[in-house]
């Protein structure tokens, strides 16, 4: 079968087994990018995401004035604005990333000129009014063309408010801490769905003050940053795919090296642990308040359970919903997924190609408006799968290709890249044919 050099043949595997260490965690890459390319003095991250979105991030920084540097392949070198950024000459062009954009809004908003963010179609078709209209209460002057970027904003000062965030959103709140962090008076966020806090420890850890009380945040501006070096723990997101993809294989025992432990995000190991996968967590120690450690999953001999994904949990592992769901006809008794909405305006309609291709491999599958049912004891086949250029549906179906009978054609495989340029290399080494 020949392949076009954006598709990937994916063949069935035997086992998982193996040790890895994974690129650095993108969510925490984003926001030291942005911390540090806005903080005083010159930072140094090790283990920074080689992810195409931190690449943006990057990107967008240095237009805004800071000096990056990359001193290695995953190692970067960050000099800030001291709190002041320059309106740039050009568009800040966010490319697919949609972290970029709703955070680094936050961010540009209390300051002085026009800035006009832009990212490519994927970017330009998702929501961008619901970071619009807490940065319009706190005074901000933003314009979108129907709800969606190009985004123009006009800086200036802004002021304190008390927000409660309607949909569980870790960017919306990391656009409005940031806003805050520079805007005179106290300003409290709610989030009635814990959302991951990776921009509440980054903030902490470049020197800023802001408490939580139950489900609210506050943070008093303006506050000053100041540089730090960091070492980026292993990305959970990312580790999600191995981690699925060993639960699967009876036999199978994997290795997890410097992994991002936080708690905000753990969930997925609770989650296989509910399955019935076998995880062991080693080694676990803080840096920068974010934890890391060594992870061990073996599968159990008797196979995977089932599992329901709503609510809060839901909200918490959008990111992992998708591989959960392609490993779903091999579990005992099915995955059952409600209240995931948000999979439908992600970088693309994700419930719609999980359940497209599903089918394609003659899986059994309902489709909701918010969710997915996925029977177990099913047994899949090799087919072409349509990624829609979407990272995460590409690197899901790889995962469920392993345990089809037959090859697996990944069209548009390529946008792997987006988050994790070494995913096929490192599924090579730990899977077994």
């Amino acid at each position: 079968m020949s392949t076009a050099a954006h598709d990937r043949l994916i063949r069935p595997a035997r086992n998982i087994i193996g040790s890895l260490r994974l690129p650095g965690d993108k969510s925490i890459s984003h926001r030291y990018a942005m911390l540090g390319g806005f903080a005083e003095g010159t930072s140094r991250f090790t283990n920074f995401s080689t992810g195409a979105d931190c690449a943006s991030t990057l990107a967008c920084m240095a237009e805004l004035g800071a000096r990056v540097s990359r001193t290695g392949p995953d190692s970067v070198e960050i000099t800030g604005v001291a709190g002041r950024v320059t309106p740039p000459a050009h568009l800040l062009d966010c490319g697919n990333s949609g972290s970029t954009m709703r955070m680094i809004s936050g961010l540009l908003a209390p300051q002085s000129g026009r800035f006009t963010l832009i990212g490519d179609a994927s970017l330009s078709r998702r929501p961008m009014d619901r970071i619009r209209k807490p940065l319009e209460a706190m005074g901000a002057r933003l314009t979108l063309t129907d709800g969606h970027a190009p985004l123009t904003i006009d800086g200036g000062p802004l002021r304190a408010i008390d927000y409660a965030t309607p949909v569980p959103s870790a960017q919306v709140k990391s656009s409005i801490l940031f806003a805050a962090l520079q805007t005179a008076g106290p300003t409290s966020i709610l989030e009635e769905v814990r959302t991951r806090d990776h921009s509440e420890l980054a903030l902490r850890a470049f020197g800023a003050r802001l408490s939580r009380k139950g489900p609210s945040i506050s943070i008093s501006g303006p506050q000053s940053l100041h540089a730090i070096d960091a070492a980026v723990p292993g990305d959970l997101s990312s580790a999600a795919f191995f981690l699925s993809a060993a639960a699967l294989f009876p036999g199978s025992s994997l290795v997890l090296d410097s992994m991002g432990l936080n708690p905000t995000r753990a969930a997925l190991l609770d989650v296989l642990t509910t399955l019935g996968a076998r995880i062991n967590v080693l080694n676990l120690e803080e840096k920068h308040s974010e934890l890391a450690g060594v992870v061990q999953i073996t599968a159990p001999p008797e196979g995977l359970g089932a599992i329901e994904v709503s609510g809060a949990l839901a909200a918490q592992l959008i990111d992992e919903l998708p591989v959960l769901a392609a490993i779903a006809p091999f579990t005992g008794g099915g995955i059952r997924i409600r209240g995931a909405r948000e999979l439908r305006v992600k970088e693309s309609d994700r419930i719609a190609l999980v359940a497209r291709n599903l089918r394609a491999m003659g899986a059994e599958v309902t489709e909701f408006d918010d969710g997915l049912d996925v029977p177990g004891g099913q047994s899949l086949h090799g087919a072409v799968i349509d990624s829609g250029g979407d990272h995460r549906i590409a690197m899901a179906f790889s995962v469920a290709a392993l345990r089809a009978s037959g090859d697996t054609l990944i069209h548009g495989a390529d946008s792997a890249a987006i988050s994790f340029p070494e995913f096929f290399d490192l599924l090579d080494q730990v899977a077994e044919h």
